[in-house]
């Protein structure tokens, strides 16, 4: 409930999901973004039980965790090359990169774990997860710039 409107709110916001999860109420909260994350919620909440839902989630975050944790790589190589973007975003890490693969391997080991004891709920969430890519496609198709807060280009 706290991250998930933010995204559905920064998609909007760059043309990739519907366009009033943009739209900020008059205490600059994007009511309707946490209306839907609360309707999912709901949803999610009545659909199972409490180990299955957790299950589905498991197998997803830790997919995300460990490629979250992937970027520290990218952005250290884009640093080689351009050394002013060390500057702006110093992106240190202690321990790089032992550390950083440690915890790599560790969430492959947490996602693997549960696909392994709970593949039905770990399949259901990758399906949830999965089903992500062709709305992506679709309203990546389907975008317009937002000329008011447009995205920035970062290389």
């Amino acid at each position: 409930m706290l991250t998930a409107p933010r995204v559905y709110f920064a998609m909007a916001e760059d043309g990739l999901f519907f366009a009033k999860l943009a739209k900020l109420n008059r205490a600059r909260v994007p009511a309707f973004a946490i209306a839907l994350q609360g309707t999912l919620a709901v949803v999610i909440t009545l659909s199972g039980r409490y180990e299955q839902i957790l299950n589905y989630v498991i197998s997803v975050d830790v997919i995300f965790f460990a490629l979250t944790a992937a970027t520290v790589f990218v952005f250290r190589q884009r640093a080689k090359a351009n050394p002013s973007l060390l500057k702006a975003s110093p992106a240190r890490t202690p321990g790089h990169p032992f550390t950083t693969l440690f915890f790599i391997v560790a969430c492959a080991g947490v996602a693997f774990s549960t696909l392994y004891r709970y593949p039905h709920n770990s399949l259901i969430g990758l399906g949830i997860m999965l089903t992500g890519l062709p709305a992506y496609l679709f309203w990546r198709s389907q975008k317009t710039p937002n000329v008011e807060h447009p995205t920035p280009n970062i290389e």
